[in-house]
């Protein structure tokens, strides 16, 4: 900018001193303008100095109202990430040091931003996720304290053993995925797993007077991530027993090279103003909100996805590829 200024300054010269020397050329070089010719030549470059002074010192407030104007963003886009907030708005101020910083900074902001809304993401996932094995891992506990039985001892210390690793696994799995890592999805038997899932939750319909069904061919397996499979059924189990009725049914069927399982119960279902939120996290009436919406997150991750299929009463369908499917 200044280059251009003295540039502009010299320009402005060599021009007052041309249009001199043409006007002094026109009236036989005595006076210009009514002043003398040798005046001309004393007052042209004072005049210059001062136009090409008066240019640069316009310039120069140019530059420093935007570098101003930059550095004015930059604080305030420290206080914001201080504040723990994400990228401002911002005008490029047309100075390259000033936006580069600012530029470098924005991004940082956003990449902050974005990193605690996975941090929070994480802890209430970690705090669902955690708190379903914690507790029934607690109930089965209780269980072997009330009991003399040698053989009821073994088979809850058994459950209780499986659910610890079911634990570890949970917590394995979140590690993955909050580092960003590709599950693996391996080949495995839907009877092992809802068989589990059946002996586990057996104290709880018990409790409740109420029941749980399998039904489906037998030798129907998926690739899943075991830990995610067992997440996911859990949630829609839980669900339809804290906020459904009657007989729980799951039906597992071969569909082409997929394997649907569906969860019903006989309860009065999900209100139609819900329905279409039922996945959100946000939603959080009947039960739905963040386990379900976790549960169709764990879904996807998997290669496969979690519908409401029906509202009264609730059906959900999970949709899994199945063993020939890569």
């Amino acid at each position: 900018m200044v280059a251009a200024a003295v540039v502009g300054a010299a320009a402005l010269t060599a021009l007052v001193l041309g249009v001199v020397a043409i006007a002094a050329t026109g009236s036989q070089g005595v006076r210009v303008l009514g002043i003398d010719m040798l005046a001309w030549i004393l007052i042209a470059p004072a005049l210059a100095v001062a136009a090409s002074g008066g240019l640069a010192l316009v310039v120069l407030r140019s530059i420093d109202r935007r570098r101003a104007q930059g550095i004015t963003y930059i604080h305030d886009q420290v206080a914001a990430i201080r504040d723990g907030g994400g990228a401002l708005p911002r005008a490029v101020v047309g100075l390259s040091d000033v936006d580069g910083i600012a530029g470098e900074l924005a991004r940082l902001a956003g990449e902050l931003a974005q990193q605690r809304a996975l941090d929070r993401d994480f802890a209430a996932d970690a705090s669902h996720q955690l708190r379903t094995p914690l507790t029934a891992l607690l109930m089965r506990l209780e269980e072997i304290g009330l009991t003399d039985d040698i053989e009821v001892v073994r088979d809850e210390a058994a459950v209780a053993v499986t659910q610890v690793e079911r634990l570890t696994g949970v917590v394995d799995t979140m590690r993955t995925r909050s580092k960003g890592e590709k599950a693996q999805l391996p080949e495995i038997s839907l009877d092992s797993v809802l068989a589990g899932l059946q002996r586990e939750y057996q104290p709880a319909f018990t409790a409740a007077h109420r029941s749980m069904r399998v039904q489906g061919p037998p030798g129907l397996a998926v690739r899943a991530a075991p830990v995610d499979l067992a997440q996911i059924l859990q949630t829609l189990i839980e669900n339809s027993l804290d906020h459904g009725a009657g007989r729980v049914e799951i039906e597992m069927r071969g569909s082409g090279g997929s394997v649907v399982i569906e969860v019903r119960d006989e309860g009065e279902g999900v209100p139609a103003a819900i329905a279409p939120h039922i996945f959100e996290r946000s939603v959080t009436s009947h039960g739905s909100g963040l386990g379900l919406g976790l549960a169709r997150q764990l879904a996807e991750r998997n290669g496969g996805r979690l519908q409401l299929v029906r509202t009264q009463p609730a059906v959900f369908a999970l949709f899994l590829s199945g063993p020939g499917s890569r």
